[in-house]
């Protein structure tokens, strides 16, 4: 069979990571298209890439019959529209997290999926690992008896304060970013992800947001609370159109399982990414889930150690790749992360936002 053909819209820098290094690595997915709203950048990551086609628009490069597959690491709040764009020129789609501005978007992309034959899957990529799959093995084995709370943290280090993931309009925030994938963790380690009615049990108890947005002088702002009132900038922080620069979150979980969350962007220091499991017979933890490759893994039972595991090889981005190259060849479109997956983490997002009192992305 020939390997899936994927067009990447945009140059972003995730993409060579998540797309460009895995595909040299999966025989079964080749990266043959590469779009920029500037025909010269999409030409010039084409020829550093080794990719053989560059366009100008988007558009063009949905429209081109030799592209299988799209890959959409836009700016968050173009997942939606641009996913919802290749879904109706009938590609398949690996879109970044999140999947969408909020769950109302989210749920538009998951209709036009289901009603299609093709492939749609948020780029949950951790999930995909080994070290991961051996995380939920044994927080749901039962090997430590009935969960009791699972924490959860992620600190992701963004020095420069224009970078666009401090930007409401582009649905930015901590808890777009590092959030959800700590909310999508504590849903895998819950056992809410087989349907929907298991997710119908999580509740947002409470959160606590500090809200990012420029002063009306235009200098980096911090909490809402500390800008002085008046114009269009404190008009708007009143409504709570502000991104957040770190969430936290308290969660009710399925089964009486207690939740909580801590998800921020910091200016220096060191990325985190970190998960703790409380059992009734002992505990799990582990160090750098999302990027699972580098993580570690420690689980004790009754004060004895029963797995001290530290991951080696492939990278998360490879695993995931192989997974969705898989399930396209399958023809099945059953991926573990899903657009209806989405959905229900987006879902949660959006009444996380409610609870600290600011927007949803819209």
């Amino acid at each position: 069979m020939p390997p899936l053909r994927i067009g990447t819209l945009g140059t972003s820098r995730i993409a060579t990571p998540a797309l460009i290094a895995p595909a040299a690595i999966v025989p079964e997915a080749t990266v043959t298209a590469v779009a920029a709203r500037d025909k010269s950048r999409a030409e010039a990551f084409a020829l550093q890439h080794g990719i053989p086609a560059a366009y100008g628009s988007y558009d063009e490069l949905l429209a081109d019959p030799d592209v299988d597959a799209v890959y959409n690491p836009l700016p968050n709040s173009l997942h939606g529209p641009w996913t919802l764009k290749a879904i109706a020129a009938g590609k398949h789609v690996l879109c970044e997290k999140p999947f969408a501005s909020n769950a109302e978007q989210a749920a538009q992309v998951a209709d036009a999926a289901q009603a299609s034959d093709l492939v749609v899957m948020e780029a949950m990529h951790y999930r995909y690992h080994p070290l991961v799959r051996r995380l939920r093995e044994l927080v749901t084995g039962g090997e430590l008896g009935p969960v009791q709370h699972i924490a959860a943290w992620t600190t992701f280090i963004i020095a420069d304060p224009d970078d666009i993931r401090y930007d409401y309009d582009l649905a930015g925030g901590a808890l777009m970013d590092g959030g959800c994938y700590a909310i999508d963790c504590l849903r895998m380690l819950a056992g809410a992800d087989a349907d929907a009615g298991a997710d119908a049990e999580i509740t947002v108890t409470g959160a606590l947001a500090d809200p990012w947005e420029l002063t009306a002088d235009g200098a980096a702002g911090g909490a809402v609370a500390d800008r002085a009132a008046g114009g269009a900038v404190a008009d708007r922080a009143a409504g709570g159109a502000v991104a957040d620069r770190a969430m936290a979150g308290r969660l009710a979980l399925p089964g009486g399982v207690s939740g909580w969350f801590d998800s921020a962007f910091t200016r220096s220091g060191e990325f985190r990414a970190d998960v703790h499991v409380s059992c009734r017979d002992g505990q799990v933890w582990m160090q750098n889930f999302i990027l699972a490759h580098h993580g570690h893994l420690l689980a004790t039972r009754r004060g004895s150690v029963i797995a001290d595991e530290q991951a080696s090889g492939e990278t998360t981005y490879v695993w995931q790749l192989r997974a969705f190259a898989a399930a396209v060849a399958a023809g099945s479109g059953e991926v573990e992360t899903s657009a209806a997956h989405a959905v229900r983490t987006m879902g949660v997002i959006d009444d996380t936002y409610r609870a600290a009192g600011l927007r949803l992305r819209d």
